[in-house]
């Protein structure tokens, strides 16, 4: 979020200073996620489709936003095929429930002015029911109510970090504070100091606040409250390249606390199994320190992942034998609280994601990374004036 804002502004002849508390930016979750470029099919928790239409035009701005980011072309980090949705036994919305709300999101993109802006054109696309051959081919079903393909990719975040940290670093009219801890925003009449564990920085005209963890506290420093509910979740996942490679499909247990799988390229993984991952949560204003985990720790986090998996997705194993396997994550932030097992928990939303301003001052919960540059870029527009 941060990163898009700077180099849009940057390129509009503006000087900007990115304040990051890394020793280098994307470092954190930015890095460290499934890169998912969400069109909505994940909130079956949400049927009144308010997630869906909230993150649905981020989605279809998100290639060609971050093309002219990082001035090359995200195909080569797309996966590949549709993803595949599986309907968990336990799922918090219904296979019937599920096939409706699908046909539903389908309608919303593929009627979009948008559609064929996405990763692939959504025109003609459609979630499309899974046979029980199909189901059976990759998956052991015993746990499974259903499945279907639905047009949704990712991308490699790593990747995409790699060629983000490149265009930040050739921008001159970028000035980089790393390693620099932001801790409150002072006011100076119109204008703004950064106190930072290293000492004020500025003034500033303007005040980005797009923080992934730790914002609410900055916005309490220039009295913005917070929202009414939110939770702080530091999630770890598997980031895995294999030897040789696999057909292992893309894949989400759906919707509730499971799991997914990423396949970028045939040998670049992403996997992920939420109870295994989730190592620490806290609902205060800033989130509690990330626990420190042993290489014990650390090694039964992966076998977990890898046996969860396994039982649903038949090729995982295979990535288990003689991959390079890292172990990595960051902070998860949601303007909602309650278990993913829960129907109730206000988790399954993300319709409450977006922009607030006060005077020079912006603060952006992003909601989701997918819709990260078309927020930045309306956070650019409004400090140019044109929005």
């Amino acid at each position: 979020m941060g990163g898009a804002v700077a180099l849009m502004l940057a390129r509009k002849g503006v000087s900007v200073t990115l304040f990051d508390q890394a020793d280098a930016p994307f470092s954190g979750a930015s890095r460290w996620n499934e890169g998912k470029i969400h069109l909505g099919y994940l909130y079956a928790g949400d049927p009144s489709l308010e997630t869906a239409r909230s993150v649905l035009p981020g989605g279809l701005a998100f290639k060609a936003l971050t093309e002219e980011l990082i001035g090359c072309s995200l195909d080569a980090a797309t996966t590949q095929d549709d993803d595949t949705y599986l309907i968990h036994r336990d799922s918090v919305a219904s296979l019937g429930a599920t096939a409706g709300y699908f046909s539903a999101v389908s309608a919303l993109a593929r009627e979009h002015a948008d559609a064929s802006r996405y990763l692939v054109d959504l025109s003609d696309r459609n979630a499309r029911t899974l046979s029980p051959a199909e189901l059976e081919r990759d998956y052991d079903t015993a746990k499974i109510q259903g499945g279907f393909r639905v047009p949704e990719r990712s991308v490699s975040t790593q990747w995409l970090a790699d060629r983000f940290v490149d265009a930040l670093g050739a921008q001159p009219r970028i000035a980089l504070a790393m390693a620099t801890r932001v801790t409150a925003v002072r006011e100076d009449g119109a204008r703004f100091h950064v106190e930072t564990a290293n000492g004020p920085d500025g003034p500033f005209d303007f005040v980005v606040n797009a923080l992934w963890e730790g914002r609410l506290a900055i916005d309490a420093s220039v009295d913005i409250a917070p929202p009414p509910t939110w939770s702080h979740r530091f999630r770890l996942s598997l980031f895995a390249r294999t030897a040789q490679a696999l057909t292992l499909p893309s894949t989400v247990l759906a919707t509730g606390p499971f799991g997914d799988i990423k396949n970028y390229n045939g040998r670049d993984f992403y996997l992920s199994w939420y109870p295994s991952g989730l190592i620490a949560e806290g609902a205060e204003i800033a989130p509690p320190p990330a626990p420190a985990l042993s290489p014990a720790d650390r090694a039964r986090v992966i076998r977990d992942v890898l046996a969860e998996l396994g039982a649903y997705v038949r090729a995982v194993p295979q990535i288990g034998a003689g991959a390079d396997i890292r172990l990595e994550g960051g902070w998860v932030y949601a303007a909602g609280k309650g278990s993913l097992a829960d129907p109730r928990s206000t988790l399954h939303r993300r319709d409450q994601a977006g922009i607030q301003r006060r005077g020079g001052y912006f603060t952006v919960d992003t909601g989701k990374y997918s819709i990260a540059p078309w927020l930045a870029q309306k956070i650019t527009d409004a400090i140019l004036g044109q929005g």
